[in-house]
């Protein structure tokens, strides 16, 4: 399984690569955002046409224990070129409002299945990312690297690659599913594109 996820993490560093992104100093790197980036609306606003999703699990950590939910990692794809800090900043990371406790999926996380969809050319939703998440760090593993956390920090926990590549969206639908209990946690959202004043 290490394996996988290495061959997994390679492949999206790939593709970023392909539209002028520089690899990462080393995995896993861990990003701060403004917590008031985080969003459960249905509409963001983005500066210009060429930003994007990535369907991620999000970890809530709490005085009771960690959370699951599942949340984008929007980002400003133009910005990321030259810095990807500043990118991760640029636009609002939106969110589903529902959680599950981790302990609840602890044992069985390796089975769930992360999926998003963007429009495709004729207006219907296209898959995007599919995939389980055993081929990303699990998010209890992640938060002893980044921790100590404090209570209500919350954390995107990495990024399954894109099918056909990374590419700008102006809407996203993403679910989180776990088929050993039968239930998914879902989010949509579109942006609403603001003008690049020069």
């Amino acid at each position: 399984m290490l394996c996988e996820r290495k061959r997994r993490y390679q492949h999206h560093i790939e593709e970023l690569a392909a539209i002028g992104i520089a690899p990462p100093s080393r995995t896993p790197l861990f990003y701060a955002a403004s917590a008031s980036l985080l969003t459960q609306q249905a509409e963001i606003q983005t500066l210009g046409a060429e930003s994007s999703g990535e369907v991620e699990p999000l970890l809530v950590t709490a005085e009771n224990g960690l959370w699951i939910g599942v949340g984008s990692d929007h980002t400003d794809r133009q910005a990321e070129a030259w810095s990807v800090p500043h990118s991760k900043q640029l636009c609002a990371k939106p969110v589903a409002s529902k959680l599950w406790r981790f302990d609840e999926v602890a044992a069985h996380w390796d089975h769930l299945i992360l999926r998003s969809w963007i429009p495709g050319p004729d207006g219907d939703w296209t898959l995007y990312q599919d995939g389980a998440v055993a081929a990303l760090r699990r998010p209890d593993e992640l938060a002893k690297l980044a921790g100590p956390l404090a209570p209500r920090t919350a954390m995107l926990c990495g990024a399954l690659p894109a099918i056909g590549g990374v590419r700008a969206s102006v809407a996203f639908r993403m679910e989180l599913h776990d088929p050993v209990l039968g239930r998914s946690i879902k989010h949509n959202y579109r942006s609403a594109i603001l003008p690049v004043v020069v």
